[in-house]
């Protein structure tokens, strides 16, 4: 008889198996068990630990809804996030797995959002397909952290992401018509000084909660990058630059740089973005994988919603 190592003979065996049975199957308590089976609860807790030592008892932590619980759990404990939710969805539509990963992003918003809190949003077409799903909120001011972009295929702004999102849940908006990007810096420090910026801008240092997007150093990955000169990106990719979060410029190491562009930006500042107490990342496309460890460096972003294979990527280069 093949009787696994660590249990003995075949009567160990049946035993080791009834009172593991009875512990896990039935809820009965060591010391339960111990009276019913006639020997001292020290017993009982060195069989349940011969039990799934040896295999004869496996334990697996499991969900079978879209969200891979394993690899969120893997994810938060290797780079100590707060929170951590990868879904598990068919890639190779983008549109899609936007939609999917906005879903999730919404509901994590439902659940950790109090009256308490100020929410800042900074515009991403990740950050919009939440707002799309978005369907209840605790009542909490809405605080708009970045400019608008202008691109033929982004449909809405910042703007509208805060208006929406402030509608929902009750609160106040905290929002300006300024683009992200202007010509020049002294453009830029005009508008700054405009009384509705002023007044979303100081409310920077009250946002508790954030959501945000994080783009790669690259074309089609990041919506500043495209919004550039190709002069000017050439230049900043020579410099390091590997990500931006919210039109904060990073190096590989998670480290700001101030440059030209940065001047020339509308929107909150990488101090600023680090001292919010929660920054939630919705990020896809694992090619961006070193942009996301970048933005984790940085400080900034403390969560993460995004797919199975961006967590793969992550967990491999991390």
């Amino acid at each position: 008889m093949d009787v696994p190592a660590g249990l003995g003979g075949p009567s160990q065996l049946v035993l080791t198996a009834s009172v593991a049975r009875r512990y896990y199957l039935d809820n009965r308590s060591k010391t339960e068990l111990a009276q019913e089976f006639r020997i001292s609860r020290f017993k009982v807790a060195r069989l349940l630990e011969a039990a799934r030592s040896s295999g004869l008892v496996r334990i697996d932590i499991g969900w079978a809804g879209v969200i891979d619980v394993e690899l969120s759990v893997l994810l938060q404990e290797r780079f100590c996030l707060q929170h951590s939710v990868v879904i598990d969805v068919p890639e190779g539509n983008d549109a899609e797995l936007r939609r999917q990963l906005g879903t999730a992003a919404a509901e994590l918003l439902e659940e950790i959002v109090t009256t308490e809190d100020v929410l800042g949003l900074a515009w991403a077409r990740s950050v919009s397909a939440m707002t799309g799903a978005l369907r209840r909120m605790a009542a909490t001011p809405v605080v708009q952290l970045t400019g608008a972009l202008s691109h033929p295929d982004i449909e809405d702004s910042s703007i509208e992401l805060v208006r929406e999102v402030a509608q929902i849940s009750g609160g106040p908006a905290y929002l300006f018509y300024a683009p992200l990007v202007v010509p020049d810096a002294a453009t830029a420090n005009a508008l700054r000084r405009q009384p509705e910026v002023v007044r979303a801008f100081s409310q920077f240092d009250s946002v508790t909660k954030a959501v945000v997007g994080v783009g790669r150093w690259a074309p089609g990955q990041s919506t500043v990058f495209d919004a550039t000169e190709g002069k000017e990106r050439r230049q900043l990719a020579r410099d390091g630059i590997v990500a931006d979060v919210s039109g904060i410029l990073l190096h590989a190491d998670g480290s700001a740089v101030e440059t030209r562009l940065t001047e020339r930006m509308i929107g909150i500042n990488a101090a600023q973005m680090r001292a919010i107490p929660q920054v939630i990342a919705i990020v896809y496309g694992a090619v961006k994988a070193p942009a996301v460890l970048a933005a984790l460096r940085s400080g900034a972003v403390k969560s993460l919603v995004t797919h199975t294979s961006m967590a793969r990527a992550m967990l491999a280069a991390g």
